[in-house]
């Protein structure tokens, strides 16, 4: 079997780190790829890092080679208060990602948004993360997928109050959010890891995938 080469944008992140695990133990990776602001510190013979600046991704396209890319990036405004520096990341990087994977010929791109994202709607992330959608598949990359999960669970070192709260009452809730509801269900990083990885390794028509449909393609990467 060819094995191939992977790029992950933010496996310092929670659902980026745990992909990066699962692609190091994935016998069908060859090479991970990761461009980063900081090492994730892990040794490997498969792991070549790239610590850059990832607002200056377009200055890296000799080194942007591989056969898929996966990008897990995303901030908080509590990390980027500045609407403009939040954009430049929530909309710059995957998008600067996707110009350089229609650039270089590479055919997969899997990037996580957000369920809701819309570029219509009235609301500031929603809305961002729907523009970015636009623009990523605007590139006509031969396999696109945008995954909108719902809330993320899961341990993050850095403290979110608002977010440890959604957590706690998602997990009373999830259990009556059935039917047309349960796409708004709770939902872990490692089944997104998992559908990344699943996705990128199987045929799938559909371009954008709700939380609920992650789940279930998430349950099917062993």
């Amino acid at each position: 079997m060819a094995q191939k080469t992977a790029i992950i944008l933010g496996a310092t992140g929670l659902s980026g780190g745990i992909l990066l695990q699962i692609l190091l133990n994935d016998n069908r990776y060859k090479k991970i790829k990761l461009f980063s602001r900081k090492s994730v510190g892990i040794k490997d013979e498969k792991l070549q890092e790239h610590l850059i600046d990832l607002l200056k991704l377009s200055d890296y396209v000799s080194d942007f080679l591989a056969d898929e890319v996966f990008c897990c990036i995303g901030t908080t405004k509590a990390k980027s208060p500045d609407i403009d520096h939040y954009k430049k990341i929530d909309f710059g990087i995957p998008v600067s990602a996707a110009e350089l994977c229609k650039k270089n010929l590479i055919g997969t791109f899997v990037v996580i948004s957000a369920l809701g994202a819309s570029a219509e709607s009235k609301f500031f992330y929603n809305k961002l993360k729907g523009q970015m959608e636009n623009a990523v598949v605007s590139m006509g990359i031969s396999k696109t997928h945008i995954l909108q999960p719902s809330l993320i669970g899961g341990y993050r070192e850095e403290k979110r109050l608002g977010e440890w709260l959604a957590k706690k009452a998602f997990a009373v809730f999830n259990n009556i959010l059935v039917g047309p509801f349960r796409k708004y269900r709770s939902i872990y990083p490692q089944t997104i890891a998992r559908c990344m990885v699943w996705l990128a390794n199987n045929s799938y028509e559909r371009v954008k995938i709700p939380s609920d449909e992650i789940a279930k393609l998430g349950a099917m990467e062993n």
